[in-house]
Parts: C-alpha cells; structure tokens; sequence
C-alpha cells in the first residue's frame, strides 16, 4: 500500500475549490493516489460514506476508496454547491450527481454531500467528506426566509 508523499500533496496548489476538483476529478478517474493526495496529512480526518460508517485516518480512507475502485471509478459531480469560508476553513456542500449502472443500464442518482477543508502547510486540503443518500431524482432544497431580529 504505497501513502501519500509530502511530494505529492505539495503538487496540489490553489484553494478548496481547486481541491474539490482535483477530488472529484481522481472519483471519476479511478485515480487513489490523486484523490488521497487531496486530503490533509492529519490523523483525525474523516470520511463517511452513504449509509456507511465513519472512517477515520488516511489509511482506513485509502482502503474505502480502493475497495470502491475495485469495481470501477465512481462517476460522480458536483453541482449547486453552498459555500462558506473563513481564513483558514471552507464548508462546501453539495448535491453529487452520481452515474450508477441499474438493471436497464446507466441511471443516476443524487448524493447529498458535505466537504470540509482546511489551510494546512500543504496548502487546502481535504479534512472531512461526509456523504449521506439522496434520492433518483434531483434533490429539491428546503429553505426558508431568514428571520431578522431588531
């Protein structure tokens, strides 16, 4: 099982949605040393799955990520992101479009998803991906006014 160099983490620059991309790219690629090198060098990172449980580590991360490449890459996009970003975090969630083979060939589906980034030396890198179900059509937001307190 081969780990993520400084080297390569430190071949990713830019801020978190050039990460996110660089994420998402590797998913539809199949690519587990680009996807890995997306993610912060810390012990405490985490990754949940869809109906799966919490991950935690690079290694335990790696070997979902392996296990899933095993059948293939995962065709997978993000779209209508929400973001909020601070100095040194940003939140990005987003509803995946995820391209899965049924029974009468290609269908997709929608994955709600939450990524968490930090600023580390490496630069943006990854600290959190937590995926939960969606549904077979496109998710419909529920959002309501803000309220304004004087």
């Amino acid at each position: 099982m081969r780990k993520k160099t400084k080297l390569q983490a430190a071949n990713l620059e830019g801020n978190a949605d050039d990460i996110e991309a660089a994420f998402y790219q590797a998913l539809q690629n199949g690519d587990i040393d680009k996807l890995m090198a997306c993610w912060a060098d810390e012990d405490d990172i985490v990754c949940i799955h869809p109906g799966g449980p919490r991950v935690i580590g690079a290694m335990a991360i790696r070997a979902t990520f392996e296990a899933m490449f095993s059948n293939g890459s995962i065709r997978a996009w993000p779209e209508r992101a929400r973001k909020t970003q601070a100095v040194g975090s940003a939140v990005h969630n987003v509803l995946e479009k995820v391209e899965v083979l049924g029974p009468d060939g290609p269908a997709q589906a929608w994955v709600i998803a939450t990524n968490v980034y930090h600023r580390t030396a490496q630069g943006w890198r990854m600290v959190a991906h937590h995926a939960s179900p969606g549904t077979n059509s496109e998710i419909q937001e529920v959002s309501g006014n803000p309220q304004v307190l004087h």
